[in-house]
């Protein structure tokens, strides 16, 4: 029995002593917490690359004949040049108001000087944004000679010419479109010789008018030494009135009526746009008033048509244009 015991304890010390020499159990690997997943790059659409002034020009389809000129002057690597330049833009039908055979004559290769100079004088050296032209009084053009510039019931002109759109970039420069072609000072001593009558002829925008002044004989009375003011509807203008009207008015027996409606758009005198503002009203040829009235910086002529242009100088007196035709009080 004591046998036994003794047995039974070298056993159990042997048991302990394997135990302790049995390898470590190998722990289980942690479990691999999951990844965040990583948000995608945002995509960048890169800006369009800005074309240069001819180009843009040429792209925009409405300069065709500017960019005619500018070939048959030889300007075109100027223009697509660093710059900035600051160019103010007759639209195709600018110069299609021109009188017939102008570009014509301008294309050819005997004009080029003359051609060069009128392109030159709508340059202006810099990048002038709208925001700052409308603080200028004056521009400096790459032909040397100055363009005036004025605000005038919120619209902004270029000498006579009004802009029309505004701040077209470029990569070396900015487009302000114009409605009129810009004349150099040589040019405008010209214009300056020119009567009511002419300008009218010239402009492009009277073609009834003018018309209508022949139709009643009052074209020796508009050439004439005056000055007269003219508040001048553009064919628009009477193209507003009822369909027929025109006609009916040119006929040679409703002459009078028509001369009683053209001597009411006349005044004696030259009144620029700084004086007419002051005026509640004005006598006309014809011997009947019109009213004048100033509303939200606007000038109206008995109350609804409104003067949308101002001082269109002429050798004897002036032009303010109008939105619609003044008839005469019965």
């Amino acid at each position: 029995m004591k046998r036994f015991s003794m047995f039974a304890m070298l056993l159990v010390v042997a048991s302990l002593v394997m135990a302790a020499c049995a390898p470590a159990a190998t722990p289980e690997p942690p479990t691999p917490k999951p990844q965040p997943t990583a948000m995608p790059e945002p995509t960048v659409t890169p800006e369009p690359m800005l074309k240069d002034i001819v180009d843009t020009a040429v792209a925009d389809g409405r300069f065709t004949t500017l960019v005619a000129a500018v070939k048959a002057a030889g300007l075109v690597d100027t223009l697509k040049g660093k710059g900035p330049f600051t160019v103010f833009t007759p639209t195709d039908d600018v110069f299609a108001a021109l009188p017939a055979g102008t570009v014509d004559e301008l294309l050819k290769p005997e004009n080029k000087q003359k051609l060069t100079d009128i392109l030159l004088y709508h340059v202006v050296p810099g990048k002038v944004m709208a925001a700052d032209v409308v603080k200028l009084t004056s521009a400096t053009t790459v032909l040397g000679k100055d363009v005036a510039v004025k605000v005038d019931m919120g619209n902004v002109y270029i000498n006579e010419s009004k802009v029309i759109l505004t701040d077209i970039e470029t990569s070396n420069g900015v487009i302000h479109v114009i409605d009129a072609v810009l004349l150099p000072p040589a040019e405008d001593a010209m214009m300056e010789k020119k009567t009511i009558v002419d300008v009218a002829v010239a402009d492009g925008r009277f073609k009834t008018l003018v018309a209508a002044v022949q139709a009643a004989g009052l074209v020796e009375t508009l050439s004439g030494e005056g000055p007269f003011t003219v508040f001048a509807p553009t064919d628009d203008a009477f193209a507003k009135l009822p369909t027929g009207t025109v006609e009916t008015l040119l006929k040679p027996e409703n002459k009078q009526k028509l001369t009683d409606i053209l001597l009411y758009h006349v005044v004696s005198g030259k009144v620029m746009a700084a004086d007419v503002v002051k005026l509640t009203k004005a006598p006309t040829v014809l011997g009947k008033d019109v009213t004048i009235t100033v509303k939200d910086g606007k000038v109206f002529l008995n109350d609804t048509v409104q003067v949308i242009i101002t001082d269109i100088e002429a050798s004897n007196g002036v032009i303010h244009v109008i939105d619609a035709v003044l008839l005469p009080p019965q």
